[in-house]
C-alpha cells in the first residue's frame, strides 16, 4: 500500500530528532514508500469550499542538522490525499480549532489523525472527565469561592490553565502557601478561561507515567521523574525518562477509555497518569513513541501506521 500523506506541524527545521514522535511517524512512513508533504497550519486554507494546503515534498533522515529536505512549493487539494497528519502541538486556542473545522471539510474520505471532529471535542483537560472514575479530585471552575473550598477539602492542591500545555502554568500551592488568591488573580488577569484544580497527588515524585495507546489499546510506557524541586513531569522542564511497565490499575484505566478513544477515531493518544490516577488524555499532538521504543525495543509508529493503513485498506 503507497498512500500519499501530508503531515500539517510546525517547523520541522526547529526538532528535537532524538525525541521527536512527528519525525518518527515520517520516517516509518517514508521506510513503506509512502509519498510525503509538509505544510505549516497558517499555510491551511478553504478555497471556495475546498481544503488546500501550501504544501513542499518531504524527505527525511535521522542525520543531525540535516534530517529533512524539501521539494518545491505547491498547493494541494487535501481531499485528493490518503492521510493527513494533524501534529502541530498546541496551544488548543481559536488557531487550532479552526484548523480543525476545515480539515473536518475532507475526513474520512481523506483520513485526518487523529479525526478533527473529535480532537476539537476533547481537549485534553476536559476529555478525562467523561472518566471520574479513574481520575483524581478535579474542579474545573472561574469561581474563586469554589476554589477555595476545593482547596479547603483536599488542603494540598495543584492549579493549572484549563488550556495550557507542556506543564506551563502548572502551580503545586501546598497548605500553607498564602500565595493562591495573588494566582487567581494573575489567572483571571490573563484569561477569561477556567481553571484546573486538581488534589495534588504526591506519587507524582516518582513520576508521570506515559502510556501510548493505538486505536484504543496500550502499545507501550515510559515514566516521566521531575527534577528535583520540580511538581511537573514534563521532559522540557528537566524530568527524567525512565522505562516502564503497565499495571494492573494502568490496564483498568486503559480498559475504561479504550474502547471510546477507537470509537472517535483517535487513532493515536497519549495519557498521563500518576500513582492510579489518569489525570489527563493527550490527542492534540501526542508524543512519547521515542523514548518508548529506545527503552522497550520496539517501533510505536510502526503500530500506528499499521492502523493507519488498516483504517484507509
Amino acid at each position: 500500500m503507497n498512500l500519499t500523506v501530508a503531515i500539517q506541524m510546525d517547523p520541522i527545521e526547529a526538532i528535537d530528532i532524538d525525541a521527536d514522535s512527528t519525525f518518527a511517524l515520517a520516517l516509518e512512513a517514508q521506510r513503506r514508500g509512502h509519498e510525503l508533504y509538509h505544510y505549516l497550519p497558517r499555510d491551511l486554507s478553504l478555497r471556495q469550499g475546498r481544503a488546500v494546503a501550501r504544501a513542499r515534498r518531504l524527505d527525511v533522515r535521522r542525520e543531525h542538522g540535516h534530517h529533512h529536505r524539501y521539494g518545491t512549493s505547491e498547493m494541494l487539494d487535501l481531499s485528493l490525499l490518503d492521510v493527513v497528519l494533524m501534529r502541530q502541538d498546541p496551544p488548543f486556542d481559536m488557531a487550532y480549532i479552526t484548523a480543525t473545522y476545515l480539515l473536518e471539510r475532507i475526513h474520512p474520505a481523506t483520513l485526518v489523525v487523529n479525526d478533527p471532529v473529535e480532537v476539537r471535542n476533547a481537549p485534553e483537560k476536559l476529555f478525562v472527565t467523561h472518566f471520574p472514575e479513574v481520575m483524581p479530585p478535579t474542579l474545573i471552575t472561574a469561581d474563586m469561592d469554589e476554589v477555595g473550598a476545593f482547596r479547603a477539602e483536599y488542603r494540598d492542591i495543584i492549579v493549572k490553565p484549563l488550556f495550557g500545555n507542556g506543564g506551563a502554568g502548572v502551580f503545586h500551592v501546598t497548605p500553607e502557601d498564602e500565595n493562591l488568591n495573588a494566582l487567581l488573580e494573575l489567572f483571571t488577569s490573563i484569561s477569561r478561561e477556567p481553571i484546573v484544580v486538581q488534589r495534588y497527588l504526591p506519587e507524582v515524585r516518582a513520576g508521570d507515567k506515559r502510556i501510548v495507546l493505538i486505536d484504543g489499546v496500550a502499545a507501550g510506557a515510559v515514566n516521566r521523574v521531575p527534577a528535583l524541586g520540580e511538581a511537573r513531569a514534563n521532559m522540557h522542564v528537566g524530568a527524567r525518562a525512565e522505562a516502564a511497565t503497565l499495571t494492573a490499575r494502568d490496564g483498568e484505566i486503559c480498559a475504561a477509555i479504550g474502547p471510546s478513544l477507537r470509537e472517535r477515531g483517535l487513532i493515536f493518544a497519549g495519557i498521563d497518569v500518576i500513582g492510579d490516577y489518569l489525570t489527563e488524555i493527550n490527542v492534540t499532538s501526542p508524543t512519547g513513541l521515542q523514548e518508548i521504543d529506545r527503552f522497550d525495543g520496539t517501533s510505536l509508529a510502526a503500530l500506528i501506521w499499521d492502523a493507519i493503513e488498516a483504517r484507509r485498506g
